[in-house]
């Protein structure tokens, strides 16, 4: 299997972009495959405070950085890579990426790559798909509607919103379902996976005391979730099989 990236971001903030990686690597655990990710929210950190054991927090800006990613691809046992970029800092990572030649390497099929585009409701979001898709060659490009935080898309004029569309050629939308706040936000007090909160354990792994209501929502949520990822074939995408 080829080593894998999938980015996740937007230059808009505040459209659920850890929510996202945290799903994709629910989904990967799920389908057993390996994968590590990558915290663009340096110093801090909020990835990494779901999903410690597989995350690193890095600064994308800094090239000792970009090593500990790119230069470690092909020798990670864990092969889908998963970069949650930092808000606002989307385009440039990618330029970044193309001037490190990894773009070149992906067209050369030595990689694979998908970009998860996070879009929120208003047209300056729709805007950043020219910005972004150029870097994506038309390929395994995901434009992410996400509706966690109630979230309304209907701000966009549908003419508006196809003129865009024909840009991306290929460009594969995504929808990601509300899931009810109160259990959005026990999930996040108790500092675990998804997977973790429905299994009704902590994150040493023992018993929880987690509502078996919330945890209802909860997994309901995840399959419709993990169900979007498999109509479009992430896993195919992303893999030789």
């Amino acid at each position: 299997m080829k080593p894998a990236v999938l980015v996740v971001g937007a230059d808009k903030g505040g459209v659920g972009k850890t929510t996202i990686s945290r799903t994709l690597l629910d989904y990967m655990s799920s389908r057993n495959l390996l994968a590590r990710a990558f915290d663009a929210e340096y110093p801090r950190g909020s990835l990494k405070r779901f999903h410690p054991s597989m995350t690193e927090v890095v600064d994308l800006a800094a090239i000792p950085d970009q090593m500990k990613i790119l230069d470690t691809l092909t020798t990670s046992e864990r092969k889908i890579n998963i970069i949650d970029v930092r808000a606002g800092q989307l385009s440039s990572t990618l330029r970044n990426f193309t001037d490190i030649g990894f773009f070149e390497a992906v067209r050369g099929g030595e990689f694979r790559f998908a970009l998860f585009h996070i879009l929120g409701p208003s047209v300056a979001s729709l805007e950043e798909i020219a910005d972004v898709l150029p870097f994506t060659g038309g390929k395994n490009y995901f434009a992410v509607k996400n509706f966690i935080n109630e979230t309304s898309f209907f701000e966009w004029d549908p003419a508006v919103y196809d003129s865009y569309f024909k840009m991306a050629k290929g460009a594969v939308e995504i929808n990601i379902p509300k899931l009810n706040e109160m259990a959005y936000e026990q999930v996040d007090l108790a500092g675990v996976p998804f997977s973790t909160f429905i299994k009704n354990k902590n994150a040493q792994g023992h018993n929880a005391n987690n509502s078996l209501v919330l945890r209802g929502y909860v997994k309901t949520w995840l399959k419709h979730v993990f169900d979007e990822y498999d109509r479009v074939g992430l896993i195919d995408r992303l893999t030789d099989e």
